[in-house]
């Protein structure tokens, strides 16, 4: 099958678009792949649209579904070929689980209007009905793509942990990532921090630190998930009384929060870790990962394909379709909390 996966994160990179062949469930191709950055006006408007009206959230569902669509017609134009269908993650809004709900915009049904192909889209709400976290999705395809590593770390915009236990896929999130250090860049009028370059300037505020480190998430048991909800509500609060420190400080004392919370999830994922598959846009912070790799000693941090590294949400979800369409699993009990496996996604054209 020939499918292209969309992805949309919570660090509002932009679109990502991954034009994936699957010959079985374990083996694929990566044909294709772009990032379309989104516009200054949908920029603005996805990160406060959980302030929004009713009114203004169905529309921005109806809305970015077209735009979603027309990226799809526009990367064909690039890359043409066989598509069998779309798969679209869509965007995050809100994310509350244990209120029951989760909400992804980018309506699957525009999509398909504009494409004129089947999209499989709304992949979390079945998780949540069955009482699971309804993310994370991705490490289904973790352990049928790639396997060959111990543990995959994901750094979005908030970063994640997969790995298998005793015969179970083990999965949870693990802090803020690029939300947090996207949040601090643009203080300075940066969409983010390349390299790590400005946190490397700083120095660490050590009353802070001790702050973010006393967060009570980082003591609950797995499985869990963060939001943007959670971020604004209980991270920020333990910035905002050191706001008038420089921005670097601020930059360097996050950077150093979120290798310590990744050194702490790679050591508690069990005692034969070697290699840690890394991907993500913070994959590419490679002040970041020198901190971490500074605190993890002999693992081996594999990056692997860049394109992987940038794409690998995108191709899961393409896979997650894949599952769909062939009606097996493709959300895992042991890694959401969910009464049982399922088989999630709605069909839509």
């Amino acid at each position: 099958m020939h499918i292209i996966g969309l992805m949309s994160g919570t660090s509002l990179d932009g679109l990502d678009i991954a034009y994936c062949e699957f010959s079985d469930d374990k083996n694929f191709q990566l044909l294709a792949a772009e990032t379309y950055h989104y516009p200054a006006a949908w920029h603005e408007r996805l990160a406060t649209l959980h302030l929004a009206t009713a009114e203004e959230y169905a529309r921005a569902d109806a809305e970015l579904g077209r735009f979603f669509g027309e990226k799809v017609l526009h990367f064909r134009e690039n890359h043409p070929g066989r598509v069998d269908c779309i798969a679209s993650h869509g965007h995050t809004v809100f994310h509350q689980p244990d209120n029951g709900f989760t909400a992804q915009i980018g309506d699957g049904n525009a999509i398909s209007a504009v494409t004129g192909l089947p999209v499989v889209c709304d992949f979390r709400r079945l998780d949540v009905a069955l009482g699971g976290q309804g993310a994370p999705l991705v490490p289904i395809g973790d352990r049928l793509l790639f396997g060959q590593y111990d543990s995959c770390i994901n750094l979005g915009g908030i970063a994640n942990i997969s790995y298998e236990l005793d015969g179970k896929r083990i999965a949870y999130d693990i802090v803020p990532c690029n939300m947090a250090l996207n949040h601090l860049a643009g203080r300075l009028g940066l969409t983010y921090d390349s390299g790590g370059e400005t946190a490397r300037r700083g120095t660490v505020i050590t009353a802070m630190l001790a702050k973010l480190e006393t967060l009570d998430y980082y003591r609950i048991p797995a499985p869990k998930t963060l939001g943007k909800e959670w971020f604004e509500q209980h991270f920020l609060p333990n910035i905002e009384p050191y706001a008038s420190q420089p921005v670097e400080n601020l930059m360097r004392t996050v950077t150093e929060h979120i290798a310590l919370r990744l050194a702490d999830a790679i050591a508690h994922s069990g005692s034969d870790i070697h290699r840690v598959l890394v991907t993500g846009g913070g994959a590419n912070n490679q002040f970041l990962l020198e901190l971490l790799k500074e605190k993890i000693g002999s693992i081996e941090l594999d990056s692997a394909d860049p394109r992987l590294v940038d794409y690998k949400e995108a191709i899961i979800f393409a896979l997650l379709a894949y599952l769909r369409l062939n009606k097996q699993i493709n959300t895992l009990a042991s890694v959401t909390g969910a009464s049982r496996d399922s088989c999630g996604g709605v069909i839509c054209g």
